[in-house]
Parts: structure tokens; sequence; C-alpha cells
């Protein structure tokens, strides 16, 4: 992952990530915008802040495949919160595909999981639970593309790691340079831009499940560009993977029974 690539403490790489990400899309929204500071707004902000600080914090504390794992985990809270804060009902339907879909990545990623930093660990998980949350608050308000809590909780991520960015003592290189840009415009910025508008047009559920294809692509890039192959675990957990979102979207075409998580 691109985090890794930096020196500084994460904590400082997302917030300036943070900060990035946010500009780019009050630029995004501008005349568009309505901030009115509402608790569902200021709540969505923080959950969006919490995932990506604590994410970025994670990341450098224990392995790649374990935060994103464990980030991942957010479908299962979903699954457990959305019945009572959507009013919807989570069907047996609804869990087999998110047991399928986690046994697939518990596979793919199993050649590079590790015990790992306790708190990296805590923190990561912390991570799913926030993206969960900030899932379930997005669809609180699916009748709007709603960038201003995304613009506020980014901007918040980049007062929480102001600290530590205050404290380096090194210029950025060029490198980081790219990578904070990559990071915030693609990453954050037009990735959650995308992420927003799609919310809009699924269930919570299927908000959750579809974008665990990302990492499971990372390898299939990698092959194409140095000719890098996965190991057989590896293939059979994307694979399984690919095939669950597959069979999700096909279900979601069918008419969902009235009430149902699909719905959500």
């Amino acid at each position: 992952m691109l985090l890794k690539l930096m020196s500084w403490p994460p904590v400082a790489v997302g917030g300036l990530r943070g900060l990035i990400a946010g500009i780019f899309l009050l630029a995004l929204g501008w005349g568009h915008l309505r901030f009115t500071f509402s608790r569902l707004q200021l709540a969505t902000a923080v959950a969006y802040s919490a995932t990506t600080v604590t994410l970025a914090v994670a990341t450098r504390l224990t392995t790649a495949a374990n935060a994103i794992l464990l980030q991942y985990m957010a479908p299962v809270w979903i699954a457990l919160v959305g019945p009572i804060f959507l009013g919807v009902r989570t069907t047996r339907r609804d869990w087999l595909f998110v047991a399928g879909m986690l046994l697939g990545l518990t596979t793919f990623f199993s050649d590079g999981l590790r015990a790992g930093n306790l708190l990296g660990i805590l923190l990561a998980t912390a991570s799913g639970v926030s993206l969960a949350g900030f899932i379930l608050l997005m669809r609180k308000q699916k009748e709007s593309l709603a960038l201003e809590p995304l613009i506020l909780g980014n901007f918040l991520a980049f007062l929480i790691g102001l600290p530590a960015t205050l404290s380096l003592h090194t210029r950025p290189s060029a490198q980081s340079i790219l990578v904070l840009l990559a990071l915030g415009v693609g990453q954050l910025g037009l990735g959650y831009w995308l992420y927003a508008k799609a919310l809009r047009r699924v269930s919570a559920l299927e908000g959750a499940l579809i974008p665990m294809i990302g990492p499971i692509l990372n390898p299939i890039w990698v092959m194409l560009a140095i000719g890098e192959r996965p190991s057989g675990l590896t293939l059979a957990g994307g694979v399984l993977v690919l095939g669950m979102v597959g069979l999700r979207v096909l279900a979601a075409l069918a008419s969902p029974p009235e009430g149902s998580a699909a719905n959500a």
C-alpha cells in the first residue's frame, strides 16, 4: 500500500491526505454545497475521519493483510446493526453472502496474515466499525450526494494529524508529495466521491461488500506489471470473493423481498 512508502508518522500522513482530499472535494462541489452542521452531517464526518485515520495508523502497526481484512468486517456490523438503524431485516441470504465474502477474503490474505501488533489489530477493527457506521449514516442521506460530510471528515482528519505534522523536522521529498497527492486526490477524494454516488443506488450491505473487489484486484495488477504470480490460496480466495460479488449483484437485480437488508 502507498501508506507504507511514507516514513512520516501515520497520523500525519492521514491528516495531510485528508487536507488534500478535502480541498479537492470542496472544489468539486463548489456552488452546490450546503453545510448544515446537523447531527447527521457531523456524525457522518466523524465516522468518515475515524475510518481513514485508524486505517492509516493500523496499516503501519500491523500487516496490510490484517488491516484490510479487519476493516472489511464492516458488512458484519452492518448486518447486525442495519435492522435497528435502518429498520430493515437481515435475511439468511444476506448472511450467506457476508460469510462467503469473508471466507474468500481470509483465504486471499492467508499468506500475509500475522499475529501482528495488538494496537494495530484493534485500530483496524475500529476502522471496520467506523466504516460500517459511515455507510449506514450515508444511507440516511441517500436522497442527496452528501459531499459535505466527506469534506468535514477530511478536514477533521487533518486537524487530528496536525500536531504530528507540525512535529516533523524533515521536508517532504518529491516521492512523498506524489504519494500524498495520489492518496488525497485518488484514494480519498475521487474514490469517496464515486462511493458517495454509488451509495445512493445500492443497499448498505452491498455498499460494504462490493468494495472488497479492490484489494482482490491488487495482485492481478502486480502480475500483469511485473509477472509476480500469486499463490494458489490467493487465487482461490480471489475467485471466491469475485464470485460472491457477482452473485450478490445478480441477486440485487431480482426483486428483493420488501423490507429486507437488500433494500437498506
